[in-house]
């Protein structure tokens, strides 16, 4: 890849830097899960080199032999400086924070607070499919409000959710995406001060998944759920891992309003174990040092949409797409088409395209597929062209 376009931030797109060649180098779930004849648009991986302050701060700790355990506040201290500049929140308290391995344990051990087996956990489909996993596996029994036609919180029916889960007198928790994957929903002050609202009339503690938060599209600003009003009591996990492309270094913060500090102050000791010590100083040098990047990153992100929208609008114009507010995540409406419920296994079959199916999101799942926009314009470009074909 010849074209490099740098960011006002002076960074050059990210996006642009590795060829497929290159790419297809890696070990990671995305590059071989599938033969090498199949092209992957479909895993939470980003195509891109490490940041490198994030390269520098990791090869640093490894010459050094610094590869113990974690300890102390850097993490919490990035993250909380990081929400000051980047959204205006200076509300993250460090002595209100936890380390936890990555945001999902986080979810699940922050339910394990506030419910128990046996109890309701409210979630809106289409949504992160390992929310219906997890939830499921640790006994609790999930109930669903899905999104309205607009892909937004429909708080009527949240409400309807909110009075189910609490039926019996049961404990009950809701376990709020936001930005919302895979639609790149950004919800807004007033619909999160809504959520509280219900949240509170009907005893309904709030977990909010922000591990999208710093990938967000120009001209958006991202509303912290701690940060609204009626949310104190509510519980938040928070990670660069998505905005830098950390996966494989595990660590996350779970982040507690003022009046859910002492639930957060039950956290099993242990869980703190699960961190990787290398994970935490990637993260911190990235929360940090990393703006530029991911500047860079999000001005790549913005040209990779309109460009997805033009070729969908080419090739694929039965395709329903609505370009998401954040995430890296473009949720494509292929009902029309005619494909099934699956139509990300025809796009496999026939295409050799590997994209996530929208069936596994759940309610309003079927009939879509979520291609990840962090890639090349030649990577897109070339989905695209082999999804065309395998329509017809």
């Amino acid at each position: 890849m010849t074209s490099n376009p740098q960011s006002t931030s002076g960074e050059p797109n990210p996006l642009r830097v590795l060829s497929l060649d290159r790419l297809r180098c890696r070990t990671s779930m995305k590059w071989r899960t599938y033969p090498e004849d199949v092209l992957p648009v479909w895993v939470a991986e980003m195509d891109v080199p490490l940041a490198e302050p994030v390269l520098r701060a990791v090869t640093d700790a490894l010459a050094l032999g610094d590869t113990g355990y974690p300890a102390g506040t850097a993490y919490a201290e990035a993250l909380a400086a990081f929400a000051a500049k980047r959204w205006g929140w200076d509300g993250l308290a460090v002595d209100r924070t936890r380390i936890v391995p990555d945001v999902m344990l986080g979810v699940v051990e922050m339910l394990r607070l506030v419910t128990g087996p046996g109890d309701r956990v409210v979630v809106n489909p289409p949504v992160y499919p390992p929310f219906f996993q997890f939830v499921e596996h640790m006994d609790r029994e999930v109930v669903e409000a899905p999104l309205g036609a607009d892909l937004r919180i429909d708080l009527d029916v949240l409400e309807d959710a909110f009075r189910r889960a609490v039926e019996g007198g049961r404990r009950a928790a809701y376990l709020l995406c936001s930005p919302h994957n895979p639609t790149g929903t950004v919800h807004t002050a007033d619909e999160l001060a809504a959520v509280a609202a219900l949240a509170e009339r009907y005893g309904v503690r709030v977990v909010a998944d922000e591990i999208h938060a710093p990938v967000v599209a120009g001209g958006t600003t991202f509303i912290p759920y701690l940060s609204v009003r009626g949310a104190e009591n509510g519980l938040s996990l928070m990670s660069a891992s998505k905005a830098w492309n950390l996966a494989g270094l595990k660590a996350a913060l779970a982040i507690a309003g003022p009046a859910s500090a002492t639930d957060l102050a039950r956290l099993p000791e242990e869980v703190s174990h699960g961190p990787s010590h290398v994970g935490v100083i990637a993260h911190t040098a990235a929360l940090r040092d990393g703006m530029a990047w991911l500047d860079a990153l999000l001005a790549g992100l913005d040209d990779n949409r309109r460009l997805l929208s033009d070729l969908l609008s080419e090739h694929l114009s039965e395709v329903v797409y609505r370009p998401g507010e954040a995430t890296y995540l473009a949720w494509l409406d292929c009902r029309a088409l005619g494909l099934g419920d699956d139509p990300g296994d025809v796009f496999l079959r026939r295409g050799r395209v590997a994209l996530t199916p929208g069936v596994g999101f759940r309610t309003g799942g079927a009939g879509h597929v979520r291609l990840n926009l962090a890639t090349s314009p030649e990577v897109i470009t070339e989905a695209v062209r082999r999804m065309a074909p395998a329509t017809e």
